[in-house]
């Protein structure tokens, strides 16, 4: 009779190999790019035709409503001047233009 080999590797091995005693080969799951929370907020704003306030890094505030939206990019509509194509990257925020009115009303007046 030959005499066989185990061919099983050593204990030692497997802990050169899986360090920290991970011996399951799974490894843990990449986060999600995104939740698409965004897509959802655009999709509603739009179906709604919601007068929208976007706030500019620049400062600078543009009103109008949200037609369409892509990955880099969201098309503004206005009533009283041209619509625009405004790059994400250059929005500091927005939310819905009554949000800024209802703020107004709840003001108190200011005491000089």
């Amino acid at each position: 009779m030959s005499e066989r080999k185990l061919i099983r590797p050593s204990l030692s091995e497997m802990m050169e190999r899986h360090p920290a005693g991970r011996s399951t080969g799974r490894r843990k799951q990449v986060p999600a790019e995104q939740t698409n929370a965004e897509n959802f907020y655009y999709l509603k704003q739009m179906q709604a035709k919601t007068p929208m306030v976007v706030v500019l890094t620049d400062g600078s505030e543009l009103t109008g409503w949200i037609e369409w939206y892509d990955k880099n990019c969201i098309k503004l509509n206005r009533n009283d001047a041209p619509n625009l194509l405004i790059f994400k990257h250059s929005i500091k925020f927005m939310f819905k233009e009554e949000e800024l009115h209802m703020r107004r009303r709840r003001r108190p007046p200011v005491a000089r």
